[in-house]
């Protein structure tokens, strides 16, 4: 389903902005660029966007005739060749958990289906049920044959899932889509929490979360003078309140929370991003945003950030000041929550009181 919206500019220095969506990956998709590039450009908006079928087919592990499902049910047995941006996908998916230490792993389907998160029917494992998951999660039983361009998986039960990767990496296919048609200043976001910006930006009205809670919201507000489109992270916690605001400019943005998608135990909340090294969702964390290059890596880091908590995030970010941290802690005994940000400059952050 396809919809096509007018943006009233917020001021009189803003062009309006168009908006052109679509349903795909139990989200909507939404490209917004200025006005004045007409029909040409919403007609190049249409025909990036129909690209979502094609990769929600190839990357759904909810497809049984889709390509990861195939690479499921076939590479403990053989090696299954795969479409190359598929192949690259899944190298940097090891790539990135092995710069993780495992905090972010593909293979973790089989405890994210344990836990029944994969039908949203949340259930509490035993220990026994935990280990023996365990025991078919890790990356070092994906191999990769770049010359062959295929993937096997070395032992019997390891399962994909690129649930944590599958949006950004759309957002990027639908961002080249764009950018090779000539549209050079646009906001691209898909289910709002992970997002695209390329150009010197429009101003952005405020969105509207999505199901999970994972959304920033986008700004009308100004950031400063510096060109670029303002995104609005809102608060996990009370999701009508904008808790702060990042400009992005030919960079990306993905955040994380599991504050929407948990479900609760003799009195204790057990959220759906779960560590892949422990079997168990992570603590502590009540939301965490990357901003990165590309969607790609920003979707993933989110992710990682969230189960690796701040001191390892910190860490992370000082070895690579390409990526920038958001990170809003939990409060502990009764306190306020804590929110820590790394590689992000005056420019580009503001917080909101």
């Amino acid at each position: 389903m396809l919809a096509l919206h007018h943006l009233e500019s917020m001021n009189d220095q803003t062009d309006t902005l168009l908006h052109v969506s679509r349903a795909a990956m139990a989200c909507d998709f939404e490209v917004r660029f200025p006005a004045g590039g007409g029909e040409e450009c919403v007609a190049l908006a249409l025909r990036a966007l129909e690209l979502l079928e094609p990769l929600e087919q190839q990357l759904s592990v909810f497809r049984p005739d889709s390509e990861l499902s195939r690479i499921n049910l076939l590479a403990a047995e053989r090696p299954v060749r795969v479409e190359p941006g598929l192949f690259r996908l899944l190298q940097r998916a090891v790539e990135l958990s092995n710069e993780t230490d495992g905090a972010l792993d593909v293979t973790a389907e089989p405890l994210w289906r344990l836990w029944g998160f994969a039908r949203r029917e949340g259930r509490l494992p035993t220990e026994g049920q935990i280990a023996e998951a365990l025991g078919r999660v890790g990356s070092r039983y994906v191999r990769l044959d770049p010359t062959e361009q295929t993937v096997s998986l070395t032992r019997p039960g390891v399962q994909l899932n690129l649930g944590c990767f599958g949006k950004g990496y759309a957002v990027d296919r639908l961002a080249e889509k764009l950018e090779e048609g000539g549209l050079g200043d646009f906001l691209l976001h898909g289910g709002q929490s992970s997002v695209l910006a390329r150009g010197t930006g429009g101003q952005a009205t405020q969105g509207t979360p999505d199901s999970e809670g994972d959304s920033p919201n986008f700004a009308a507000q100004n950031l400063g003078q510096s060109p670029g489109w303002i995104v609005g992270l809102p608060d996990p916690r009370l999701p009508d309140r904008r808790i702060a605001e990042i400009r992005l400019r030919d960079k990306a943005l993905g955040t994380s929370s599991s504050q929407f998608q948990s479900f609760r135990h003799a009195g204790k909340r057990y959220g759906h991003i779960l560590d892949p090294r422990s079997g168990r969702p992570a603590e502590g964390v009540l939301s965490a945003t990357a901003v990165a290059p590309d969607a790609t890596q920003a979707d993933a880091l989110s992710t990682a950030f969230y189960v690796l908590g701040p001191e390892a995030s910190l860490r992370y970010c000082r070895r690579r000041p390409e990526i920038g941290l958001l990170m809003l802690l939990a409060p502990q005994g009764g306190g306020k929550m804590e929110i820590l940000s790394a590689g992000l400059g005056d420019d580009e952050l503001r917080l909101i009181e």
